[in-house]
Formats: C-alpha cells, sequence, structure tokens
C-alpha cells in the first residue's frame, strides 16, 4: 500500500547536527500530515515535531521540512544531546481511495549522540 522510507541518522558528538529524511510512496491520493516521532530506552515513544506542533524538548533546535512534490519530510537535528538518543520514526496521515484516511509509520532509525 504505502511504504514510509527513511535515511539518515547514526552517531554524533553532543553538539553537533544530523538531518533525517523520510519518502513516503505507494497508494497515497493526498498526504493529510507528515512527522517524526522518537522512541527512547525506558521511555515512551513522544512526538518530536509533526506539521502542526514540536516538542517542547527540541524547540530552537530541531525542525522540520517538507516537499509536497515529492512526498517527503526532513527533521534537521542541531545542538544535539545525549538525551536526544532514540530511534527516530516517520510517520504520516495519508488518505487513499481504498483505505480512507490512516496512520502510517516508517522502520525507524537510529539516532546516538556521545557526550
Amino acid at each position: 500500500q504505502v511504504q514510509l522510507v527513511e535515511s539518515g541518522g547514526g552517531l554524533v558528538q553532543a553538539g553537533g547536527s544530523l538531518r533525517l529524511s523520510c519518502a513516503a510512496s505507494g497508494n497515497i491520493f493526498k498526504i493529510n500530515s507528515m512527522g517524526w516521532y522518537r522512541h527512547a530506552p525506558g521511555r515512551q515513544r513522544e512526538v518530536v515535531a509533526t506539521d502542526t506542533r514540536t516538542a517542547d524538548s527540541v524547540k530552537g533546535r530541531f525542525f522540520i521540512s517538507r516537499d509536497n512534490s515529492k512526498n517527503t519530510v526532513d527533521l534537521s537535528m542541531n545542538s544535539l544531546q545525549p538525551e536526544d538518543t532514540a530511534i527516530y520514526t516517520c510517520w504520516a496521515n495519508i488518505y487513499g481511495m481504498q483505505y480512507g484516511s490512516r496512520d502510517f509509520w516508517g522502520q525507524g532509525t537510529q539516532v546516538t549522540v556521545s557526550s
């Protein structure tokens, strides 16, 4: 049906930057919203940034950008800190003629910030 493919991530030192990218493909009529979540060990999954909201913990450091013509969403992460270490997962709410509106998730990409 729909695939979300992420790229980017990896290991970075504290204070560094990384950029994550996500591309949606498949049976897509309209993408209602896109964004990023993260899940750190021992913590609940939390929203990082979407079209309509940004977590307080990353405001001023992380920035989301969408390219509607390419069905992509990027996450630029600056001033990374060890507490940003997590698996980052792309999310999209997509409308398809066969399935209506539903959420889709990428496979996740690891971001590790060393102190």
